[in-house]
């Protein structure tokens, strides 16, 4: 997943601002068309968790907008809101230190959803917002949001990665291909970050708790012949003198002194690229092939959603859901694209004319693996960020590749990681 560090000191200073306790429960199935004024509005106060980038400075992010636009919308209550710093990526490391105390309304990332529920932490939607929801979404999207048949969570954007260029290296047909673009240009990649990694094992045909992701007892298999052949291709891609890892921000940075010429990243990067290279050197596309024994492999990202979730936990079940639902309406999606190139789920949304949006579309659609969020899932990134961490570092070779992705293999399907 992408995930971006907790800028807030951890739970403890989240909690200042609001300490919630009470009924225990996993469904909201509340009603969530609004309701008629009253004399004296009800008194609800609310805490929300979103990325820093979605706060902005001096309260001028996508949140706040939404929050006022949500106030108005609802005069029948007297409102006010608390908000604390924790990205998609955190939101399953937060909330399950402490469920009663967590946020009543947060955004997260689909694979989630199974430790959230075991925190007793993430409530099942039911009524007008899921009916709602499934009105403006596809089925590939309601999918990522489903779990053991209830819906968990309003989406509001996809969550996958595609590949940024620079336009005056590479044409539209030479970024269909990894090897040509590495002929011709320095390519930036996170070889070392395990959200990205497992596109060239999968490319190959390895698999990860059967073919849609969702088997756990399958296990992982980056081992064998399959699992050698990618170490290897690997160990010469780091050897590449046009490669470079993408750690730290280097692809950016690159991109923007003209060290590198492409990189790999998701549409939260749209704009940091176009600051680099100007808009009209930016280009766009889909994976690219990469080969292996002679023979071209599709890349293939992990797909999921990001979307807004609501405690059980919270003493105000109604109003949370109905802002979880308002955070993702179709607004507030156009909202969150205008502000932040944050690509809608919503597909009344129409976004012409935009290659990013129809590129990361297009990935999710035929070049993504369904990101799995079984059980095993856990046991992944630590390991697999191990062996990027060693191929860049040199201690993996050919002489050692089908060794070390053994051992590898072995620790991704070992309960003993977190």
């Amino acid at each position: 997943m992408n995930t971006k560090k907790l800028l807030a000191g951890g739970l403890s200073a989240l909690m200042s601002v609001a300490l919630l306790a009470g009924c225990s429960g996993g469904s909201a199935s509340t009603d969530t068309t609004g309701g008629g004024e009253s004399e004296t509005p009800t008194d609800v106060t609310l805490t929300v968790w979103a990325p820093t980038e979605d706060l902005g400075e001096n309260e001028s992010g996508w949140l706040f907008k939404e929050l006022n636009a949500f106030k108005e919308a609802h005069p029948e209550w007297n409102l006010t809101f608390k908000t604390g710093v924790c990205s998609e990526g955190d939101a399953g490391t937060m909330v399950p230190q402490d469920a009663e105390a967590a946020a009543d309304v947060y955004l997260f990332a689909n694979d989630q959803i199974p430790k959230l529920l075991d925190a007793g932490g993430l409530a099942e939607l039911g009524g007008s917002t899921v009916e709602d929801i499934k009105a403006r979404n596809g089925s590939t999207t309601l999918n990522y949001v489903t779990y053991n048949g209830g819906i968990y969570g309003v989406p509001f954007t996809t969550n996958t990665w595609f590949m940024y260029y620079d336009k005056r290296v590479y044409s539209e047909d030479d970024v269909k291909s990894l090897d040509t673009m590495l002929e011709k240009g320095v390519v930036s990649f996170p070889l070392t970050n395990s959200w990205y990694i497992a596109s060239f094992f999968l490319g190959n045909g390895c698999t990860m708790f059967g073919p849609n992701g969702d088997d756990n007892d399958a296990g992982i298999d980056f081992g064998g012949e399959k699992g050698t052949q990618v170490a290897n291709y690997l160990v010469d891609l780091v050897a590449n003198k046009n490669f470079k890892n993408d750690a730290d921000g280097v692809g950016i940075a690159g991109l923007g002194d003209g060290s590198v010429n492409a990189m790999f990243s998701g549409s939260w990067d749209y704009q940091n690229v176009v600051n680099a290279l100007g808009e009209e050197n930016t280009g766009v596309a889909v994976l690219p092939t990469f080969t292996i024994n002679g023979e071209q492999k599709q890349m293939l990202s992990f797909g999921g959603v990001k979307a807004i979730g609501v405690n059980p936990n919270s003493k105000a079940m109604e109003q949370a859901v109905a802002l979880a639902s308002f955070l993702g309406s179709t607004q507030a999606q156009q909202d969150h694209f205008d502000m932040r190139d944050t690509v809608p789920t919503d597909t009344t949304i129409k976004v012409e004319g935009n290659d990013m949006v129809a590129v990361q579309n297009a990935v999710i659609e035929k070049t993504s693996f369904p990101q799995p969020f079984v059980e095993g899932m856990g046991n992944y990134w630590t390991p697999a960020q191990t062996f990027g961490e060693n191929l860049v570092q040199g201690t993996i070779t050919h002489d050692n590749a089908a060794e070390k992705i053994e051992e590898t293999n072995k620790l991704l399907n070992s309960s003993t990681v977190d």
